[in-house]
């Protein structure tokens, strides 16, 4: 990633609606949101909301999908892992036990599922 989209998509998420926008997406993912329900869930008027989401959108952080009458926006959680990798990609100075911390804290609530081995 350059410094330029980090910039951008850093920039696309300082300003609070839109940052509120993305971490209401982020907790309806995979499925998305409508964007109707989007704004009523922000309590923020649709007109508001579009432009907000033009923003993030052009830093390509969500993205949208027509279904049926609804519009659809979902995040874009692998521009959002590019962004937090460029943050940390010289985390500490290769000093492992120094970042250690931060890379615990970034473990998921939502741990996948391991599969069960069969015993033959």
């Amino acid at each position: 990633m350059e410094n330029e989209d980090a910039v951008l998509s850093l920039a696309a998420l300082a300003q609070p609606t839109r940052l509120q926008a993305f971490r209401t997406l982020v907790q309806h993912e995979p499925e998305g949101l409508p964007a109707g329900e989007l704004a009523r869930l922000l309590e923020v008027p649709q007109n508001t909301l579009s432009s907000h989401l033009a923003v993030l959108a052009r830093a390509d952080l969500v993205a949208s999908e027509r279904r049926s009458r609804s519009i659809v926006y979902r995040v874009n959680l692998a521009e959002f892992q590019k962004v937090a990798l460029f943050l940390l990609q010289d985390c500490c100075g290769g000093k492992p036990e120094v970042c250690a911390p931060l890379v615990e804290s970034l473990q998921p609530c939502c741990p996948p599922k391991r599969k069960e081995r069969s015993r033959a």
